[in-house]
């Protein structure tokens, strides 16, 4: 915890002969975290992917494009054993593939005669109160036919140049049909360009446009059917295949892993080397599975770790089980650097405690509680069930800042005496308590909290709990500077922000007469500001009216909470008030109506906006004052077995 995981540097070193059953135990471990080899001009070449290399890779592609064109997705099904899918791995995929192709192609077909009828019943459309056949329109010597659309009936200014001629024409469309004599196209031609003449398309088909048209209709719909009787094939064909092929989509990706090991690899004539990387408490283990695999043919060398080797150490979390949820979140921002302090199990705090500060409803966290609980449930995917683990803590600490605030969908709990009149409560004879006055703004402390009547006290206590916050971040980094740099550059960095900030303290009570004089508070101030300057150059004077802001922006815990209570408060009234005075059913189902959507509305924001803000106040607020990041992912060379056992 507060720390990665120890890694260890290990070369496993052996002859050629027993490299693949050492690639084979390295991924059966699923524990060494493969470094690729750069060929450097020492001679050693990268190795070469092992014989079957291309043949699992040709049937992985082949079986990831029947997954795809039958659409399998992930799902729990029974384990199958290795041996037997493996036994019927050619035979299945064969006939599958056998089945597949000549659905596609099938499919294919009617899809493209489709789309053919699509185009001719678009082109035809124009022609359709046209009672002419298509095969009407051309293959003529002394006659010219002219098809296109006009703005308005042509046939008077062309009777006027000719007689000879046919026309049909559609005033709907404004499509028209004219045949005219070859020697007359000319002048014909230039009447119809005065009438926005286009010309149309005219498909070489046979037959009138209105048989036509209903024979496309027909053919569309049986080729439809034809298409929906495929699917059902298809989905049977699936419901048939998925569990063979999620098994054997597994097995083949962990084959086609350890035939391109090699790769990675350094290799001589007669030798290979392999470099990596393990957890600290797993080298004997790596030790014992190597010698186990290889006969102790194959020499396991831990390598003393290089300062240029903390920059590419992998990084593994080392957080008790009840933290790693938010190891989702440290991941959505970066993980840590091997030297850095982890800062999961901080987040494991703050995150859950400053949602439940804005939020803090009773009613609402138990909803969102109870939809946690139920995806979790119903969804399986391991990407989902530590973000609903998130919700859920969130849920636990609006909770009791429920209870801290009195609130239960925006109703107060406890009635409260104002100089206005008394504000009912939900629970009867739940009294408001005076505590004390606050000094600022004379407000009156009471329990439960009334967050919108003690506004300027909570915003100076949010911007308290920020600068407790961002100086827990300053001290986290001394720590990390400590370890990195010396106690030196942690002091001058990290900690000449603590001392100007105390100077400032000590200046401000002695300028209000609380403490005996403010000339300490700015001796202080000023040897801080030079710690400053030399711990952080002219970069560290620029931020330090940053400090004010950061603090500030802690009033965002307050200030969205409070938006959150005037939307729930407004559902409310607005709900009562459809009921009062004058009551009736319909007035009842109205104010039913308003108060769920109202209230569902209320809590889809509830999950966005305290989730978003209490984000930023970790990542921006509180890691920019100690956290670096950027390490890489421990990712060990193995699969995590779903679908198959040995």
């Amino acid at each position: 915890m507060l720390k990665p995981k120890q890694m260890s540097r290990a070369v496993i070193v052996g002859h050629k002969d027993i490299m693949e059953e050492t690639i084979e135990a390295l991924h059966s471990s699923n524990l060494f975290h493969l470094e690729d080899y750069n060929e450097d001009g020492s001679g050693l070449k990268l190795g070469r992917p092992f014989e079957n290399a291309g043949d699992v890779s040709k049937k992985l592609i082949q079986l990831r494009s029947i997954s795809s064109f039958l659409g399998v997705k992930k799902s729990d099904t029974p384990k199958q054993k290795v041996n037997s899918v493996l036994n019927d791995l050619e035979s299945k995929l064969d006939k599958l593939d056998e089945e597949v192709t000549e659905k596609t192609e099938k499919r294919s077909e009617l899809q493209s005669r489709l789309k053919e009828l699509e185009t001719l019943a678009k082109d035809l459309a124009p022609f359709s109160a046209i009672p002419i056949e298509m095969e009407l329109y051309r293959n003529y010597e002394s006659i010219a036919v002219f098809a296109g659309t006009v703005k308005e009936n042509v046939g008077p200014a062309i009777s006027k140049v000719t007689s000879a001629y046919e026309m049909e024409y559609d005033q709907n469309t404004g499509t028209v049909v004219l045949f005219v004599k070859k020697e007359d196209e000319t002048t014909v031609s230039e009447i119809l360009s005065n009438f926005e003449f286009r010309e149309l398309r005219i498909p070489e088909t046979n037959g009138t446009p209105q048989t036509l048209l209903a024979g496309i209709t027909k053919e569309e719909v049986d080729i439809q059917k034809q298409i929906e009787a495929l699917e059902t094939d298809v989905s049977s064909i699936k419901e048939k295949y998925s569990e063979f092929i999620l098994a054997s989509e597994e097995l083949l990706t962990i084959e086609s892993e350890k035939a391109e090991a090699p790769v990675k690899v350094a290799t001589s004539e007669h030798t290979f080397m392999i470099d990596g990387w393990v957890p600290e408490d797993g080298v004997a283990e790596l030790e014992s599975i190597v010698n186990t695999a290889t006969s102790g043919r194959a020499f396991v060398s831990v390598q003393k770790i290089t300062k240029a080797d903390t920059d590419i150490i992998p990084i593994e979390y080392d957080n008790p089980k009840v933290t790693r949820p938010f190891q989702e979140i440290m991941d959505l921002y970066a993980r840590p650097k091997y030297k850095e302090i982890d800062p999961t199990a901080l987040i494991f705090i703050s995150f859950p405690l400053f949602y439940g500060m804005i939020l803090g409803d009773i009613g609402y966290a138990l909803i969102l509680l109870t939809l946690a609980l139920g995806i979790k449930k119903m969804v399986k995917s391991d990407a989902v069930k530590p973000l609903m683990n998130v919700l859920i803590y969130c849920q636990i600490s609006t909770f009791l800042f429920g209870i801290l605030y009195g609130e239960f969908l925006g109703f107060p709990l406890a009635s409260l005496h104002t100089d206005h009149g008394t504000i009912p409560g939900l629970i009867a004879g739940f009294e408001t308590v005076t505590l004390f006055t606050s000094p600022i703004a004379g407000e009156l402390v009471t329990y439960p909290i009334h967050r919108t009547h003690m506004i300027m006290t909570m915003i100076a206590a949010t911007a308290l709990v920020g600068v407790l916050h961002i100086n827990f971040g300053y001290l986290v980094g001394f720590v990390n500077e400590n370890r990195k740099h010396g106690f030196a550059a942690a002091m001058f960095e990290k900690g000449s922000w603590i001392v100007v900030e105390l100077g400032i303290i000590l200046a401000v009570l002695g300028y209000t007469g609380t403490a005996p004089t403010q000339i300490i508070g700015i001796i202080v101030f000023l040897i801080g500001f030079v710690m400053l300057v030399k711990g952080e150059g002219v970069k560290g004077p620029i931020e330090l009216p940053a400090l004010l802001s950061n603090a500030l922006s802690y009033t965002r815990l307050i200030a969205v909470g409070l938006s959150s209570i005037y939307i729930a408060s407004t559902v409310n009234l607005i709900a009562f008030d459809m009921i009062l005075p004058q009551g009736g059913i319909i007035a009842a189902v109205g104010a039913i109506l308003v108060f769920i959507f109202g209230h569902a509305l209320n809590t889809v924001l509830s999950i966005i906006a305290p989730g978003l803000h209490a984000l930023r106040l970790q990542y921006v607020e509180f890691f920019g004052k100690f956290y670096e990041g950027g390490g890489r992912k421990y990712n060990p060379f193995g699969y995590i077995r779903k679908y198959t056992e040995e």
